[in-house]
Order: C-alpha cells, then sequence, then structure tokens
C-alpha cells in the first residue's frame, strides 16, 4: 500500500500542476526551468520519462534539486499544444523539449529562440523543423527514430505474416500535422507489395467502434496500426480491439507486444527519450541546438508473441523474436 501511495504522489508531481510554485522559486534562485511538452499521456510515458530524467540526472541536473521540469500532457488531442507550448515560452523556460510531431512543430511555431529538442519518428526535414540533419541550424535539434518510415517494412512484416489476407486495414489518425506524407507512403507501400489496404480513421476514442465495425463488415485479414503518439497512448485499448475481431496486428512500439499485442517492429522508445535528456543537458551547459546534429536511431527490432520455425522460408518466421515470459 505504502508503495502504491509513492506512485501516486510521484505521478502527481509529475502531472504539472505541482510544479508549478516550484518553478516560480526556481526562477527567483537561478536553477535551470526546462518545459517537457508531450503529445502523450504520464500514463503512457512514465517509463519514457524515467529514462529522460535519469539521462538530465547523469548530466549534474537532478530534478527538484538542481533543476525543475515543466510537465505538459496533451493526452493524444494535439490542439491542446500551441497554449501549452506558449504558455512554456510564457514561463521563460531554458529548453523545450517536445515529443511527437505535434508537439514539436507547436514549440516551433511558440518560440524561434528558446532551444528546441524534439523526439519523434517522422522526417524532421519535410516537416520543415531543420535545415538538414547534420547542420539544423536555428533553435531546433533533437533524436529521429524514424518510425513512420518503417511503416513500409511493418506492411511487408504483416503480409509475410498472412500471405492469403486479400485486404489489410491500416489505423491511421488524419489529425496528424505530417499525415498527408504518411498516407501517401502508406499507399506506395502497399503497391510495392501488391496488397489492397483500407485506411481506417481514428482521432478520438469514439472511432475506435467505428473501427471495430469496419473491420468486421470488409472482412479485414489483417491490421496495422500506424505510428502515431494517440494510439501509443491508447495501446491496451487497440489490442484488444485487434484481439476481439480475431485479426493479426503489427505495432510500432514494442509495448504494444508486452500490452498482448501481436507484433512490433521499430526502434527503442526508452533510448530515444534518454538521448533527448543528455542533449536538453548539454544545451543547459551552453551547447546550441544548431551545433547539434539530429540523432538518428538506425537499430530496429521485432518483437512478437509468436515463436520463431526454425526451418521455414519466411523472412518473417526466420527474423521473429519472442517475448520474454516474466
Amino acid at each position: 500500500m505504502a508503495s502504491h501511495i509513492e506512485r501516486r504522489k510521484f505521478l502527481a508531481t509529475l502531472g504539472g500542476a505541482a510544479a508549478w510554485p516550484l518553478a516560480a522559486r526556481a526562477q527567483q534562485s537561478g536553477m535551470p526551468l526546462i518545459g517537457f511538452l508531450s503529445s502523450l499521456s504520464l500514463a503512457a510515458t512514465e517509463r519514457f520519462v524515467a529514462a529522460f530524467r535519469q539521462a538530465l540526472s547523469e548530466s549534474g541536473y537532478v530534478e527538484g534539486k538542481s533543476l525543475t521540469v515543466e510537465y505538459r500532457w496533451a493526452e493524444g488531442q494535439y490542439d491542446r499544444l500551441p497554449p501549452f507550448a506558449a504558455d512554456l515560452v510564457r514561463r521563460q523556460v531554458a529548453v523545450i523539449a517536445a515529443f511527437g510531431p505535434p508537439a514539436a512543430l507547436a514549440a516551433r511555431a511558440a518560440t524561434a529562440t528558446i532551444p528546441i529538442v524534439f523526439v519523434h519518428g517522422s522526417d524532421p526535414v519535410k516537416l520543415g523543423l531543420v535545415a538538414s540533419l547534420n547542420r539544423p541550424g536555428g533553435n531546433i535539434t533533437g533524436i529521429n527514430f524514424f518510425s513512420n518510415t518503417l511503416e513500409a517494412k511493418r506492411l511487408e512484416l504483416l503480409h509475410e505474416l498472412v500471405p492469403t489476407a486479400a485486404l489489410i486495414a491500416v489505423l491511421f489518425n488524419p489529425t496528424r500535422s505530417d499525415a498527408g506524407i504518411q498516407a501517401n507512403d502508406l499507399q506506395a507501400a502497399a503497391h510495392a507489395i501488391e496488397k489492397q489496404i483500407v485506411i481506417l480513421n481514428a482521432a478520438s476514442e469514439r472511432d475506435f467502434e467505428t473501427v471495430s465495425a469496419t473491420l468486421a463488415q470488409q472482412r479485414v485479414g489483417a491490421l496495422l496500426v500506424s505510428a502515431d503518439p494517440f494510439f501509443t497512448a491508447r495501446r491496451e485499448q487497440i489490442v484488444a480491439l485487434a484481439a476481439r475481431q480475431g485479426i493479426p496486428a503489427v505495432y510500432e512500439l514494442r509495448e504494444f507486444v508486452m500490452a498482448g499485442g501481436l507484433m512490433s517492429y521499430g526502434t527503442s522508445l526508452i533510448d530515444a527519450y534518454r538521448q533527448a535528456g543528455i542533449y536538453a543537458g548539454r544545451i543547459l551547459k551552453g551547447e546550441k541546438p544548431a551545433d547539434l546534429p539530429v540523432m538518428q536511431s538506425t537499430n530496429s527490432s521485432l518483437y512478437s508473441t509468436l515463436r520463431p520455425r526454425r526451418r521455414s522460408a519466411s523472412k518473417f518466421q526466420t527474423s521473429c523474436s519472442p517475448w520474454p515470459t516474466r
């Protein structure tokens, strides 16, 4: 019971409201103040946030002692991000750490002077966040784990798993800032493997009922859940939806597999958040975002609840790694 109470206290502190008095004292004492702007919710990112805070601590900035962090959580409602970003600018934070493409774009729109460190899977050059990966320019740099560019590989893996599926559904969030780019990439990937896909839009929880009904009506053979912070925050709900329909699905992150999902292919969000903490620490020590190249995560891993077959020509089956039991 005691540990449960302590955890609730920790989560409440990270929620932001309790940190506001600390922020005022930090500004008065000269303690660095940074802003944490997330497209997700606290509950969905607790492990990631811990990695970010640990990296800051290793850089010499311990939250509550030598650093204050202002947390803002959009909880998948991207229209919250612009006012959150504007509020962080008004509080004169030293750095804004922005997680997810919508958060990064909101931070960029809010300030051209405060350093910004982003973490997301979209191409930051195509989004207009940086001039180039090696020379970002301006006040923005960050960590790119190219999750969106891995959609083609995830679709290929799904095809390997269910080669007889005549129709593959793609769960897609049309409110993304890079929705057009992502949709085009998915259509090109489907064309490359000569598969028909149907895009099912979901931007709120009430849309999941429509998605579930469509999956049943159109007799979809497999499901690809596209990379999006909104879906990551609701991974347990989405995994349960696929299970109810009896549809094999592939996801962006291994956290979906940990929630009971069939298969994921992508990079580690924990590593990305940790690197963001390192970059934030370096900026606090005086380095400029323009001089810090965008870090690229190129190591991708496949996780699955399936066990690989010893003898098979299937690329999926020979590369599949079973999720370890605990």
